[in-house]
């Protein structure tokens, strides 16, 4: 059990709860069957426990080297060789999970996971270390749709608020560690842009993705927006600009990273809440 939970704490336990629910949600806002919802977000819980340990792996010496008192693998809970096991095997079940739902789905979510793992291996300390997470996000909405008796992909507004998603995420989650990053030779698109910089476009990300979403899946046509749509709509944009002044008024601190995240979870409810236009 001490490994399990050192593992489990090795995961990225937020980030991977967070996403699996969102694909469990927008399995069920687009319609699937039970079956066809459990094997989605079961895939995914599988691939992001993959991703998160992973990376903690590969970032054992550098969270070592200072003093991240808060990773197991850096504290010596678990060993490496625990953790690249772990890995392997929660990869091998995201895909063999993924394959009864479609070879369309599961080839997407091979590239959402794959993406992901390119952020782990190199582009993390390197300017395009958004780029994976623009695809990944961006192709997050279309692994519902893909799961479908009849597999589409999510229409293009539903890829501008992924990649929306996935850009402030990764400009907001790095934040809290940009000094121990830089301590180790880690040096992302972030760390070279700055908190404030940083937190400014990630905000702005966030209100372009409101409005994608609030316009296509309305087609376009405000005056087929619903009542809650409009009020998601609000809710995003308000936080997003209060995260902007804050930003540009304030030096960077943690209720920055705070108030961001909070808009980018935001975005997705709103992204859940429009489901069913994503098959429309």
């Amino acid at each position: 059990m001490r490994t399990v939970r050192a593992l489990w704490g090795s995961s990225h336990p937020g980030p991977t709860l967070v996403v699996s629910v969102l694909a469990l949600t927008l399995g069920i806002a687009v319609g699937l069957e039970p079956w066809r919802i459990a094997l989605l977000a079961l895939a995914v819980f599988f691939g992001q426990l993959s991703v998160g340990i992973s990376n903690d792996a590969l970032d054992a010496d550098r969270d070592r080297a200072v003093g991240r008192t808060d990773k197991p693998l850096a504290r010596g809970d678990v060993s490496l060789t625990a953790a690249w096991v772990a890995a392997s095997v929660t990869l091998v079940l995201a895909l063999v999970l993924s394959a009864p739902l479609g070879w369309r789905m599961l080839a997407a979510h091979a590239l959402f996971i794959g993406s992901a793992l390119s952020y782990n291996t190199g582009l993390k300390s390197t300017p395009f270390s958004l780029v994976p997470f623009v695809v990944s996000f961006g192709i997050f909405p279309s692994l519902a749709t893909l799961s479908a008796p009849e597999p589409s992909f999510a229409p293009a507004w539903a890829w501008v608020a992924g990649a929306a998603l996935g850009t402030a995420v990764h400009l907001t989650n790095v934040l809290p560690d940009l000094d121990d990053d830089a301590r180790t030779g880690v040096r992302g698109l972030p760390h070279r842009l700055g908190p404030r910089v940083s937190a400014v476009l990630a905000a702005l990300a966030v209100l372009a993705g409101a409005v994608a979403v609030l316009l296509g899946a309305a087609g376009g046509d405000l005056a087929a927006v619903g009542p809650v749509s409009w009020l998601f709509f609000g809710v995003v944009v308000a936080v997003a600009v209060a995260t902007l002044v804050r930003a540009l008024v304030r030096p960077p601190a943690r209720v920055l990273f705070r108030l961001v995240m909070l808009a980018a979870l935001l975005l997705a409810a709103q992204l859940v809440a429009s489901g069913s236009a994503l098959t429309a």
